[in-house]
């Protein structure tokens, strides 16, 4: 059989691609979805962690979920568990969650706060940046040095945090940073706080989360969301139905205040969308909300009393990102929501939603808590199902990829970035070869991708 050498994030030896891996990425036609494999295969799942997850800036937390020195998070993604610390210096690490001494996991649990990082099996222990501070019955020359915890590319944006498991990540991170930044300063997350995170287990494969987030063909199915909601949303001008039209006029409206608004507040407000062709792709933009303009809400009125950081004008509509591979983010005037998203297997993923708040605003007296999560918790429940119907019909020897419509340009500009970046991964390794393996963030210790 024909294959592909390919190195993987966690060995660091070559493992061949199956030919039909190799075959199902250049064969994509573009404009259709893609072929259930994609879905359905615990070889692609594997290929998706070792190209995707692994290569590129994922997003994994919120500075306000480490607020102080000590305070921890872990995150698995595949084979790799890392933990997120905030040190001593205020500073988030993060560092693969693997003991120096013989490999045994040092955290456990998903969260908490440590003085130091004590590995229960042989106690050897390490400060919150990762060194080594104590190893018991070592020899005289034993160097602690040599064996601090390895390290995980890290940074933050305006208080959101990403990581890249490969040691080599990509380098444009820093340009969509800069361009970004001014977006996002003026919500100031990192004067907020964590009002409540939830996580929900989709049966489906991650793609079509994401998928199913990248359009609102299906809105119709998210009452609650269809409150706050244009339902012109997702559509080109030129290929609005005739039905809309008036929703859209209404729209133009609301738009031409925001625009004004935000020019009043000093926010940044063209679209910025770079989804399909950089190695790190995203999209942002500020866009009105139906109702009252101010937030997700039945009547789109402010679900938080305390504006985050220094706003004073509630109707700033939604600023959304979107972020290549695994997130969507919502800020408003008055709270913010993060969303991301890990493959568990080719059949399930793991979404997380935190809900964000200003850092003084108390609850029952600024916002209830259960109108703040309204919205977003009744649409993942909603979504959820969807995702589900989805994996079902790709997983039938019936299903046959289908055309995308119009206002789902953002699932193809998903799709298309996703092939891609494969497309990049399969033919780096097959000019490498498997005698030039690229090294891997585990130092090639790990375990296989393609056993």
């Amino acid at each position: 059989m024909n294959t592909t050498p390919v190195s993987t994030e966690t060995t660091g030896r070559a493992q061949p691609i199956p030919a039909r891996l190799t075959q199902l990425v250049h064969q994509r036609v573009e404009g259709l979805s893609l072929d259930s494999e994609f879905y359905t295969s615990a070889l692609v799942h594997d290929l998706d962690i070792a190209a995707i997850f692994a290569k590129h800036w994922i997003y994994v937390a919120a500075d306000a979920e480490l607020p102080e020195p000590g305070d921890y998070v872990t995150i698995t993604v595949g084979p790799y568990s890392v933990i997120l610390v905030r040190d001593d210096d205020d500073q988030v690490s993060a560092l693969h969650n693997v003991c120096r001494h013989r490999g045994a996991r040092i955290l456990n649990d998903a969260s908490g706060s440590v003085g130091n990082l004590v590995c229960g099996y042989h106690h050897w222990t390490y400060g919150t940046d990762g060194s080594l501070l104590h190893a018991d019955s070592q020899p005289a020359d034993f160097d602690r040095s040599c064996f601090a915890l390895k390290k995980v590319a890290v940074r933050s944006i305006a208080g959101l945090i990403f990581i890249c498991l490969s040691a080599e990540p990509p380098e444009d991170f820093d340009s969509v940073a800069q361009r970004i930044e001014s977006y996002l300063t003026p919500h100031q997350l990192m004067r907020t706080k964590v009002a409540a995170q939830e996580d929900l287990v989709e049966e489906g494969n991650w793609k079509l989360v994401m998928e199913n987030n990248r359009e609102c063909y299906h809105c119709d199915g998210h009452p609650e969301l269809s409150c706050s909601l244009f339902p012109t949303y997702g559509y080109e001008p030129d290929g609005l139905p005739a039905r809309l039209r008036p929703a859209y006029d209404r729209y133009l409206r609301a738009e031409a205040d925001l625009r004004r608004v935000s020019a009043d507040n000093g926010l940044p407000f063209e679209r910025i969308q770079e989804l399909e062709t950089p190695v790190t792709g995203f999209r942002i933009q500020r866009e009105p909300l139906d109702g009252a303009g101010e937030s997700f809400s039945p009547d789109g009125r402010i679900v938080s009393n305390k504006l985050l950081g220094d706003l004073t004008e509630p109707r700033l509509g939604r600023l959304s990102m979107h972020w290549q591979p695994n997130a969507w983010f919502h800020f408003l005037s008055d709270h913010a929501v993060t969303f991301s998203v890990v493959p568990l297997a080719a059949d399930r993923t793991l979404l997380r939603t935190t809900w964000l708040v200003h850092e003084d605003a108390v609850e029952g007296h600024d916002y209830d808590l259960q109108e703040l999560k309204r919205v977003w918790k009744q649409t993942n429940a909603q979504d959820g199902v969807f995702v589900q119907r989805a994996q079902r019909g790709v997983s039938s020897p019936a299903y046959q990829p289908g055309p995308y419509a119009p206002n789902e340009y953002q699932v193809e500009a998903f799709c298309s970035w996703y092939i891609n970046r494969l497309r990049a991964h399969v033919e780096a390794e097959s000019w490498n070869g498997s005698s030039a393996a690229l090294d891997d963030a585990a130092g090639g210790d790990g375990l296989e991708v393609f056993p």
